[in-house]
């Protein structure tokens, strides 16, 4: 009585093989985190605070996780060139982004539609948010470490 081997055969390791795949689910799960996140701000910071609140909600998910995606969506688009060409582009993006937010919050400090605690802590949710579902996304990815 003898028992049948099993088949160990490898047959479809492209997915496996892709450099890109743990970014690229960092994007998709960091988007779906932060549309989940939208919807549930929406409905308490709507309640609590009307109008003003559905505008501190948008712009913060719009800043805190455009910040955030920003970051991922550069590293995946400069991941076929070298790191160092990556790194000055990433660095380059930071700056950016920092001179843009910077500029962004000094100009809406004159405003006064938007209710500033929804804007601030949507903001940090969405920023803890998104790097949250982004680390997900790339530590639960399969891929191959060595070719």
């Amino acid at each position: 009585m003898t028992a049948e081997q099993p088949d160990l055969t490898v047959r479809d390791t492209a997915e496996f093989e892709d450099h890109r795949r743990p970014l690229q689910r960092a994007l998709k799960f960091g988007g779906w985190a932060l549309v989940a996140l939208t919807i549930i701000s929406l409905m308490a910071w709507g309640a609590t605070r009307d109008l003003p609140g559905i505008y501190g909600v948008l712009m913060g998910v719009g800043i805190g996780g455009g910040f955030v995606l920003a970051t991922a969506l550069t590293v995946l688009a400069t991941s076929n060139s070298s790191p160092t060409a990556t790194m000055a582009v990433v660095l380059g993006g930071w700056l950016v982004k920092m001179v843009v937010l910077v500029l962004l919050l000094l100009w809406l400090k004159g405003f006064d539609f938007y209710d500033g605690t929804a804007f601030g802590v949507t903001t940090i949710a969405a920023l803890v948010v998104a790097l949250a579902a982004e680390t997900w996304g790339v530590i639960t990815s399969r891929t191959a470490y060595v070719g």
